[in-house]
């Protein structure tokens, strides 16, 4: 576990899998957190390369040749969130408010191109900013998605008295026992996915991957989670087109949480196609998103 502070802000960052165990301002939450000698639950906190959420089938084509991929849901038949997850990574860089940290994706069954991908976590005035980069470190071009499982928090207040604003403007029909779309994108207007304006999260049942995120007049995505007593936001870079939401009943220590997963691409992108990024080799890849608590 590595620890990082900045005046009253504190955050640890687990070693195994790069993710972001815990984040606080003056002792307050703002994500949901595990103990120290825990895996982390739901996958809370995980960094999810190169591909985010589910690969249906655990199988995709790259150049014409079919790849099966381990199959890590077993249940549903597809690879989930990636392949860093559960592996050691290095640690490049770790001061007072920061900590950087790498891993190498190396060819391997379903999987044969070779990625340097990198994650950094810096504290400062705003907040918490996290930083990803994926360099192609191999001799063949290849397509590839980011995502982040945080389950952030709104200080102490429970989630179901808290409002949820997203910045989407699409959402994604899934096929429920797959999990994996079921159909393109539809607009969220006149829609129970319609969290543009804010709804409370009391009573609502959420494993949804929602799209087409539009940047505030600040350049950036922001999703909002509110309570009478403050709140906290997670903003992204607009590459971050995609985010998805998922609300279960039964997070360890907590009960009802929220999941706000800012993602590069939607489910089974690799197989869609839909907002792949595309990286030659040499060529490298960037962007940032954060957790910034908001005062009432």
């Amino acid at each position: 576990m590595l620890g990082i502070s900045y005046e009253g802000a504190t955050a640890v960052i687990t070693t195994v899998g790069a993710g972001l165990r815990s984040f606080e301002v003056d002792g307050v939450p703002y994500v949901e957190t595990f103990g120290e000698d825990e895996k982390p639950p739901m996958s809370a906190g995980a960094v999810l390369v190169p591909w985010p959420n589910r690969t249906a089938g655990a199988s995709w084509v790259l150049d014409g040749v079919r790849q099966q991929l381990e199959v890590t849901e077993p249940a549903r038949g597809n690879a989930i969130h990636g392949l860093v997850r559960r592996r050691p990574w290095a640690v490049l860089e770790h001061t007072g408010s920061l900590v950087s940290l790498r891993a190498l994706i190396e060819p391997q069954a379903g999987w044969p191109a070779a990625l340097d991908v990198t994650v950094s976590y810096a504290l400062d005035d705003r907040g918490l900013t996290v930083t990803h980069g994926v360099t192609n470190v191999g001799d063949v071009a290849t397509p590839f998605g980011v995502g982040t499982h945080p389950y952030p928090r709104a200080g102490n207040a429970s989630t179901d008295s808290c409002t949820l604003t997203l910045a989407a403007t699409t959402v994604l029909p899934l096929d429920t026992e797959r999990m994996v779309p079921s159909g393109p994108a539809v607009p969220v207007e006149g829609t129970e996915f319609d969290f543009r304006g804010g709804r409370g999260l009391d009573g609502v049942r959420l494993d949804t991957p929602f799209g087409g995120c539009e940047p505030g007049a600040d350049g950036l995505v922001h999703h909002t989670l509110l309570a009478e007593t403050g709140g906290v936001e997670v903003w992204a870079d607009p590459a971050f087109r995609w985010v998805q939401v998922y609300t279960p009943d039964s997070y360890p220590g907590r009960g009802r949480a929220v999941a706000v997963e800012p993602m590069t691409c939607p489910p089974d992108a690799l197989n869609s196609g839909v907002d792949l990024i595309w990286v030659s080799p040499g060529e490298s890849w960037g962007a940032r998103w954060g957790i910034q608590p908001l005062v009432s």
